[in-house]
């Protein structure tokens, strides 16, 4: 079975298509610019040259038709025909509080995509538009939304209401919903079995670190906490994103310097995080690190508040699960920075945590990093949002 993958943005869309059989990646590519002049279509095959297409595309309709041509062209193409394309998977920012895991695409899920808009203005219009293509290009073929959200739609309520009146609860269902979901949907699944976690014994904490970070805390790959909020902002200090803040702070800005509440929130999301605790030196912890090393204190002063964060969520993770018996890093810092894990690891010898400095060393793949006799196993894993969502369109089609 052959599944493409789509995720689609509002002037891009990315795509895979994956042979379920092994579950190899056959061609990925990029459109670029969708409904701005100079619009690109980049094709990727493994082992040969880049495909590239300069073409206006208008709409997501158009760059579906060219992701097609693509794949069935007869010298860069994976396919002999759109036939052999079983069912098309897409990644869909938000299923508010109606879907709580994939589903099977029909009018009832498109409609209560488009009524999450205002809950994900910048992807769920953007998502449906890669939907509707796709119904366009390749009539009567399979498509499942994979919700990023779905992940934390298994959260308790005392673990997903926010303390305010009930009324707006109610009313507009204002609630921790969490993301990254399918990503860690992904690697705690994986981390059970590459670890061969018993049953009873799968209490996992997952460390999806990058430029956008969040923590995940599940019992049998079910999550039970989750550090963002209603959206993205909540919860770790990211690369411009503040994470958790004095909701007074927004005020305060607004009433001393004359800004809207829209722009304060713009300031936390793009011009906040390390970034700003760097002196906007920079929000690549490359960058930072770099920096950092050659004596700067607010870079320093960044990778510190970064971590700390971290330790903090971490540490109310193992008191939420009583425990934990792996912990998995993921994402571009968590899969290639040591000196991040290990300084982040470096408070957890209270629990038993006990890390493999040689085995720490490794950068994008599959290891465990603790020591045999570390009461709670560490491990790197890399994350593929693609594949979870091709396994789960698979389950639906």
């Amino acid at each position: 079975m052959k599944v493409l993958v789509i995720n689609a943005g509002s002037s891009s869309l990315k795509y895979q298509l994956i042979d379920m059989e092994d579950e190899s990646v056959k061609a990925k590519g990029l459109c670029e610019r969708i409904g701005i002049d100079g619009s690109k279509l980049t094709h990727k095959v493994p082992g040969k040259e880049d495909f590239v297409v300069e073409k206006d595309m208008p709409t997501h309709q158009t760059a579906i038709e060219l992701v097609l041509e693509a794949l069935i062209d007869a010298e860069h193409g994976v396919v002999s025909s759109v036939d052999e394309i079983d069912a098309v998977g897409h990644r869909v920012l938000h299923g508010g509080s109606v879907y709580t895991e994939s589903i099977k695409v029909n009018e009832d899920v498109k409609k209560v995509i488009r009524e999450c808009f205002d809950l994900g203005p910048l992807h769920n219009p953007a998502n449906l538009m890669g939907i509707e293509a796709c119904e366009a290009a390749m009539p009567g073929k399979s498509n499942v939304a994979v919700f990023d959200t779905a992940f934390g739609m298994s959260l308790k309520p005392y673990a997903y209401r926010y303390a305010i009146p009930e009324e707006y609860y109610d009313k507009y269902k204002l609630r921790r919903y969490g993301f990254h979901g399918t990503s860690h949907m992904f690697v705690s699944g994986e981390t059970i079995r590459y670890a061969n976690l018993p049953e009873g014994h799968q209490r996992v904490i997952v460390c999806h670190l990058g430029n956008g970070s969040s923590i995940s805390a599940s019992v049998g790959g079910k999550a039970v906490d989750t550090s963002m909020g209603l959206t993205p902002l909540e919860g770790l200090v990211m690369g411009t994103r503040s994470g958790d803040i004095d909701p007074a702070v927004v005020q305060f800005i607004c009433d001393h310097e004359g800004l809207s509440v829209d722009d304060v929130l713009t300031i936390l999301n793009k011009k906040s995080g390390v970034l700003a605790l760097s002196g906007n030196l920079s929000s690549d912890f490359r960058d930072l690190s770099s920096a950092a090393e050659s004596g700067n204190e607010k870079a320093q002063l960044a990778l510190d508040a970064f971590a700390h964060k971290v330790e903090k969520t971490i540490g109310g993770y193992l008191a939420v699960m009583n425990g934990a018996d792996a912990i998995t890093f993921t994402g571009g810092i968590g899969e290639n920075d040591c000196a991040m894990r290990a300084k982040i690891l470096e408070h957890f010898d209270y629990a038993g945590v006990k890390l493999d400095p040689e085995k720490n060393k490794v950068r994008g793949e599959k290891c465990e990093i603790s020591t045999p006799d570390s009461r709670i196993r560490v491990f790197v894993l890399p994350t593929n949002e693609e594949l979870a969502i091709a396994r789960e369109t698979v389950r639906l089609s």
